[in-house]
């Protein structure tokens, strides 16, 4: 841990201006208890929430939400995927451990996987950073479709004005 001068006291703020063109932080309360119209829906029964969708660094971070059991889909990213499991469980039909609440997954990057919400659970919650592009692909690696944070934007974009938000309710998600 740095030094503390023992004159400072530790609670004084940092006293300097922060850089001109500094982003603003995002801070969501109560991200999961939300307006459902910040839920974007992806396909049946299946939605995201939006926390960060940064497309300077080609990343976005958002909650999945699933309230279906079954195959959602099988995909492959070329980067790093982080998950935490924030209500219910699901697996990959390719391993033989299951994602469960409170657990956090680490998916190293190319490796393709089909994910299944087993039966019986009524909602799966996972916050999800996917880093560069998802692509959906058949059982034989060819590739069906694709997501990146621009789709996601656009999707965003959609859905919002849709709703009565408006398109640009997107803008304060985007860095």
């Amino acid at each position: 841990m740095p030094l503390q001068d023992d004159d400072i006291d530790p609670r004084t703020p940092y006293q300097l201006p922060f850089p001109q063109d500094a982003l603003e932080e995002i801070v969501i309360p109560n991200a999961m208890e939300c307006d459902e119209r910040l839920w974007v829906p992806q396909a049946e029964n299946v939605w995201f929430r939006p926390l960060c969708l940064n497309r300077s660094q080609g990343y976005w971070m958002n909650l999945l939400k699933v309230r279906k059991s079954g195959v959602l889909s099988r995909h492959r990213h070329p980067q790093a995927v982080h998950g935490w499991v924030l209500k219910g469980r699901w697996h990959y039909l390719e391993h033989d451990w299951e994602a469960i609440e409170g657990g956090y997954v680490y998916e190293p990057p190319g490796e393709t996987h089909t994910l299944i919400v087993p039966e019986g659970v009524e909602e799966m919650i996972t916050f999800f950073q996917v880093n560069g592009v998802m692509c959906y692909v058949d059982p034989w690696g060819k590739v069906l479709g694709y997501e990146d944070v621009f789709t996601k934007i656009d999707m965003c974009r959609k859905h919002f004005e849709e709703v009565g938000l408006g398109a640009d309710y997107v803008e304060q998600f985007i860095r």
